[in-house]
């Protein structure tokens, strides 16, 4: 493409160093030892100093580039000057190289919304189970996530100390997704992967009803939508309200652009609008593939406890 590159990917490879900068942020607080614990809503609700100050630097680096886009961020922080430490002004030259797919070439700053989770896991953050931890950035048009951005800040952790931390995965549908090797589960078994920390009866009848081979109860919907596109789990099933739109953009852009699918209980897909409610009320099911097998075993009483948007 002639000329400057299109604003959605310009913003793609903005987000890309921000979300390597904002993984910088939770490395740094973890190691200081002061994590500065809030409970926002209870005990399965935290906040740490590395949730807030991931959120300014991304929030802020991001719209200093693009002052007219819209973003969510998922933590509700006041408004204070953001110190200059904390801005991000690079960019992945590598995006920048890609061809923009044609029906994304011209979007308008304004048309586009992201949304923002600073440190997906906080809980398992708090208690050391860092493979679990990511920083999610999701960018959307028209409703739909249309690129997404996944930083595992404590990624190659388990190799000890030397070992290089971190990694970055991107993807927009019809263009590809980049940072990590796509692999499917063997074979027709059925490995889910559902939530650790937030299950209940409607959870587990969901699961069960999937006649699962193997169940991975692992933290954060950014780790699980990882466990899809890595062959470690067939189907992320999680029947209940919590997860919210900044969980899900990001990771939904990057499962579609491998093939895969996300969508609420009843099959619907979620819609990432600025004026949308946060909550993904009735559930979240995705999958690499076979998207509708999963579906038709969602019981009858997770379908009317969980109502479509």
């Amino acid at each position: 493409m002639s000329g400057s590159p299109a604003v959605i990917m310009r913003l793609v490879a903005s987000a890309f160093t921000a979300a390597e900068k904002a993984g910088t942020i939770v490395r740094k607080v973890l190691h200081s030892g002061q994590l500065d614990i809030v409970e926002k809503t209870g005990a399965n609700d935290l906040q740490t100093l590395a949730d807030r100050l991931a959120q300014q630097s991304i929030c802020a680096s991001l719209s200093r580039c693009f002052p007219k886009i819209t973003i969510i961020g998922e933590e509700e922080l006041p408004d204070e000057e953001i110190k200059e430490d904390l801005i991000e002004s690079g960019h992945s030259e590598e995006i920048l190289q890609k061809t923009c797919p044609e029906e994304y070439s011209r979007l308008k700053e304004e048309e586009l919304v992201v949304w923002v989770d600073p440190l997906d896991g906080t809980k398992e953050y708090t208690e050391g189970l860092l493979d679990n931890v990511t920083v999610l950035i999701g960018i959307a048009y028209g409703g739909r996530a249309i690129a997404g951005v996944i930083n595992q800040p404590f990624y190659n952790y388990e190799l000890g100390s030397g070992a290089s931390l971190g990694r970055t995965m991107w993807g927009m549908p019809g263009l590809g997704a980049f940072g990590f090797q796509l692999q499917e589960v063997e074979g027709d078994r059925r490995i889910v992967t559902t939530t650790r920390s937030h299950s209940n009866k409607l959870v587990t009848d969901c699961v069960d009803a999937m006649e699962p081979h193997e169940v991975v109860r692992v933290g954060g919907a950014g780790n699980k939508i990882i466990q899809l596109v890595e062959g470690k789990a067939s189907a992320y099933v999680f029947a209940s309200p919590g997860c919210k739109k900044w969980d899900t953009c990001g990771p939904e852009a990057i499962l579609h652009a491998v093939g895969g699918k996300l969508t609420d209980m009843h099959g619907n897909a979620y819609r990432y609008d600025a004026n949308v409610k946060h909550m993904n009320s009735a559930g979240v099911l995705a999958t690499l593939r076979n998207h509708e097998y999963y579906v038709s075993r969602v019981p009858q009483s997770v379908l009317t406890a969980l109502k479509s948007d």
